[in-house]
């Protein structure tokens, strides 16, 4: 398990994730966000329609679920701690860790 920094506009969180997911951060954010929640069934309750539009409303929470039931079962990430910050500013002893911001 390797620690991640994720966001979505909001303030920036420490992660503990599954090694794979560490290393590949974007490739499974992207999945998840531009593929399983459009395209999979059980992604639903995330669709809302705005203005007729549908869209999309998530958190880094929903892919952390996403990755406990679908990615990685047997190896559960957890949130470690909120950062006190926003993405785009994060202390020095963060900024190499992997990263992304939904």
């Amino acid at each position: 398990m390797k620690e991640v920094i994720l966001s979505s506009d909001g303030e920036a969180s420490l992660y503990l994730v599954p090694d794979p997911v560490a290393g590949r951060l974007e490739d499974y954010c992207l999945e998840f966000a531009q593929k399983w929640l459009w395209q999979s069934p059980e992604a639903k309750p995330y669709h809302r329609k705005i203005n007729g539009v549908d869209c999309v409303c998530y958190t880094e929470a929903d892919f952390i679920a996403w990755l406990d039931r679908y990615c990685f079962p047997e190896q559960p990430s957890r949130r470690l701690r909120g950062l006190g910050c926003p993405f785009y500013d994060l202390p020095e002893e963060y900024r190499s860790r992997p990263q992304y911001n939904f």
